[in-house]
């Protein structure tokens, strides 16, 4: 009876930890068709097998103690500071991970608000700034619009939450090509393979000035190096076998997490897990959004076309 106690109580706190937003409901009809998929699940194959969209973000909020302290102090609102569209293949065996510059101009489409009436149709607008003027709503709404590609599941998580996953997991392993010194981020690295905590593996997703010409283009590479780096110290690490760090990391997992509905229960995001236990580093492609210089601004990119385009139709 304890133990049924204990495992009901576990259960239900993991699942208490998880935010969630609705978005399906808020952006209703007005969205890319759904992508024709393998059969969701049957008798003889009980784990989703077709083929998702899932857009991730990483949020730059300050918002908490936790967040302050790894963010560098207090800062309003919230951005996407990190924008990846990961399309699972059909037979959840490879992916394909698309990063866009969070300093993209696009066409920032009306979003709904949570607290009624819309967002006002943006132009020449930072992609990052669709999280800020509209949560995860108008986030999903933007990368719709320039892709093309329906999102089928939202994802985001936050500085503490990132970098307690990393810690949970014991650590991530990664090769760097070139000295890293940037003192905005605290990081400091020389040429090579290191092991990483969870606030220089944050710090490695965050840093741009001390890498390439600064931009925001410098820190993807290093961010997608990190996404591959996960996924091997989640093969490593065989969490079946340790109750105690199993719940550790979902514990934190949970914790840090904002999903759309359809991923706000224990239960679904153990079963897109599940479906993904076949899926290593290797079978994972990652890619940028082909971008060039803005006419309007140095600073800042747009699409390069066609090949963005391309990029788009081939994962539609």
């Amino acid at each position: 009876m304890l133990g049924a106690a204990a495992a009901g109580y576990a259960y239900w706190h993991l699942n208490n930890n998880i935010k969630s937003v609705d978005i399906d409901s808020a952006l209703g009809d007005n969205r890319p068709a759904k992508a024709v998929t393998a059969p969701a699940a049957s008798a003889a194959a009980p784990l989703p097998t077709g083929s998702l969209n899932i857009l991730v973000l990483g949020s730059d909020s300050r918002s908490g103690k936790a967040n302050q302290a790894l963010g560098g102090g207090d800062s309003s609102g919230a951005r996407s500071d990190t924008a990846m569209v990961v399309h699972i293949d059909a037979g959840r065996t490879k992916a394909t991970v698309v990063s866009i510059p969070r300093d993209t101009l696009v066409t920032r489409p009306s979003c709904p608000l949570s607290s009624g009436g819309s967002t006002a149709v943006a132009y020449q607008a930072m992609f990052n700034t669709a999280y800020e003027v509209g949560g995860p709503v108008c986030a999903v709404k933007t990368a719709e619009s320039i892709t093309g590609v329906r999102m089928d599941h939202y994802i985001e998580i936050d500085f503490s939450g990132f970098a307690r996953l990393v810690d949970a997991l014991g650590g991530v392993t990664v090769t760097t090509g070139q000295d890293i010194d940037d003192d905005k981020s605290h990081l400091h690295l020389k040429a090579g393979t290191h092991h990483l905590n969870g606030t220089r593996a944050l710090a490695l997703a965050r840093t741009r000035h001390g890498i390439g010409d600064g931009s925001d283009l410098g820190r993807i590479g290093l961010q997608q190096k990190l996404v591959k780096a996960l996924l091997d110290q989640m093969a490593a690490t065989d969490l079946l076998t340790d109750p105690a760090r199993l719940y550790r990391v979902a514990d934190v997992v949970t914790a840090g997490l904002t999903t759309d509905t359809g991923l706000d229960s224990l239960g679904e995001l153990m079963k897109l897990g599940q479906s993904l236990k076949g899926l290593t580093s290797d079978q994972v492609k990652t890619v940028m959004m082909p971008v060039v210089t803005a006419p309007s601004d140095p600073n800042r990119v747009v699409a390069r076309e066609p090949a963005a385009s391309d990029l788009w139709a081939s994962l539609r």
